[in-house]
């Protein structure tokens, strides 16, 4: 058996492969895959990391704009569709493989066309609450859609051909009870805790936001656990911290971490997350019941953050903060307001273990089980 994997532009895109890549592998002995990406996308380090093998194409996206530059842009674009066109087929000839499967990203356009064309059976995973252009246009073509949320349906021309499974999250994040997580990270008293974080890359609009929601808790005299990822902005933010003339050594509370390295223990530990609306991060704190406070990226594709927010916002599991609307003062008076509130907080849990889906990898699995053995027929 050998199954094609192909995604990239974002870790809500590259994290369910891998997952399922496992899943694969683990159930099937001998099983090969084979990871397609674009040139230089983060995929192309994300999957080696995960001992996989990943090849790429050279595509690159259109951009919505009449500028001298957007349509110098657009006409490498149209270049690289036809470049990568003969780079999928070429890749296809070479691996022969009997599923092809598409979890976003632009680079999954030109290999699962060229594969839905061959006859070869064919699937796309969208994450996100919306689908991105490419997952739109490769409906048309392929066997099976499958999407994160019950709502997404609608958005598909063909809704028959589209199965609600949820989003695979990695298996670490049920490993611990909030219970287990608080003693293994050393918390000992009943003082809630906050998770903060605005992606890998850290947030540099963000952290400057949090230097002031830290300073008012410092100010109460932290009355609760703090543990922020700052992400490559952690130096600036330490200097804004100093400059406020805050002394970390005097609030042993209030955790800031370069990186968070240990996520799913601490996200299983927090009793409100806030972060970003990704769509990994959505399929995160949904699995594990997280109460969160949402401040989508507005520097992403046709706002689809926005939209993954409102989907929680909707079911009662989130607050929403534009960041626009943003500022330290508004999130630590959601903090506050939330953490003064332990009701709402467990309706909103409620609402998130609702619409959770926490066997999506076994879901999709059988989904693409189901279909390889309908197309051999």
């Amino acid at each position: 058996m050998k199954i094609l994997f192909t995604c990239g532009g974002t870790a809500g895109h590259v994290n369910p492969a891998v997952a399922l890549a496992q899943m694969f592998q683990a159930r099937n002995p001998g099983c090969r895959v084979l990871f397609v990406g674009a040139d230089g996308g983060m995929e192309t380090r994300l999957v080696p990391k995960e001992g996989y093998e990943i090849e790429t194409v050279t595509i690159t996206n259109f951009r919505r704009s009449l500028h001298p530059a957007a349509i110098v842009h657009n006409g490498k674009t149209l270049l690289n569709m036809n470049r990568s066109k003969r780079q999928a087929d070429a890749i296809l000839d070479r691996f022969q493989p009997d599923l092809v499967v598409g979890t976003g990203g632009y680079a999954s356009f030109p290999v699962v066309k060229a594969a839905a064309k061959r006859g070869i059976p064919t699937a796309v995973h969208e994450s996100n609450a919306v689908p991105g252009l490419t997952t739109k246009a490769l409906s048309k073509v392929v066997d099976q859609v499958m999407v994160g949320f019950e709502e997404s349906r609608s958005h598909y021309d063909d809704p028959d051909k589209v199965t609600v499974t949820g989003t695979p999250v990695r298996e670490d994040f049920f490993r611990y009870t909030r219970k287990q997580a608080r003693q293994q990270l050393g918390l000992t008293d009943q003082a809630p805790l906050v998770l903060s974080v605005w992606g890998s890359l850290g947030a540099e609009v963000m952290n400057r936001q949090m230097a002031e929601c830290i300073a008012r808790e410092c100010a109460g005299g932290a009355p609760f656990h703090h543990i922020h990822g700052a992400g490559r902005n952690y130096s600036d933010l330490l200097a804004d911290l100093k400059t406020r003339g805050i002394d970390r050594k005097r609030y042993p509370q209030i955790d800031v971490r370069e990186y968070i390295y240990d996520m799913p223990l601490v996200m299983a530990a927090a009793d409100l997350v806030l972060c970003r609306a990704g769509a990994s991060t959505i399929a995160e704190i949904t699995a594990i019941a997280r109460p969160a406070v949402l401040v989508p990226s507005p520097n992403v594709v046709a706002d689809h953050q926005t939209k993954n927010a409102r989907v929680l916002e909707r079911a009662g599991g989130a607050v929403l903060l534009p960041e626009s609307a943003c500022s330290g003062a508004a999130l630590y008076g959601q903090i506050r307001t939330l953490l003064d509130d332990p009701g709402r907080r467990e309706r909103m849990s409620r609402s998130l273990r609702d619409m959770a889906v926490p066997d999506a990898a076994e879901r999709i699995y059988e989904t693409l089980r189901a279909l390889m053995e309908k197309t051999g027929e």
